[in-house]
């Protein structure tokens, strides 16, 4: 199957997030933070990254991360999760999804649907890879 990595300061999610994954056969790495999911990811490109939005130290930090990924690592599909709508009211949407802005390929609001989640990560792993 694939190698992923998953982005989020919330060990145990994360850790539900992986252990979801690799009951679909999937290969999974996690980091508790940009630091980290940056190392991970000049290590071993992943077949995509799933990646939260806030974390303690940057409330913004899986933006920055996503920019990030794209810049240094091309057209590595991520997957964002987010609870920034239930922390703030800005009514973020698919709308938002921008090459500059907010360089993912889709999102999926926490609190996670894993049912949701599965299948938008499998749209993602079975679309052409771009050149990087």
């Amino acid at each position: 199957m694939a190698y992923l990595l998953i982005v989020d300061d919330d060990e145990d999610f994360a850790d539900a997030v992986a252990t979801v994954c690799r009951a679909e056969g999937h290969e999974v790495a996690v980091a508790n933070n940009a630091a980290a999911a940056e190392a991970s990811l000049a290590a071993r490109l992943p077949d995509a990254v799933i990646l939260d939005v806030m974390f303690p130290e940057n409330p913004c930090g899986g933006f920055e991360l996503a920019r990030s990924i794209r810049k240094k690592w091309g057209a590595c599909p991520v997957l964002m999760l987010t609870a920034v709508n239930q922390q703030f009211p800005l009514g973020f949407s698919h709308k938002d999804i921008d090459s500059t802005w907010l360089p993912v390929s889709d999102f999926v609001e926490k609190p996670v649907d894993f049912a949701i989640l599965k299948s938008k990560l499998n749209d993602l792993l079975n679309q052409p890879r771009q050149p990087r």
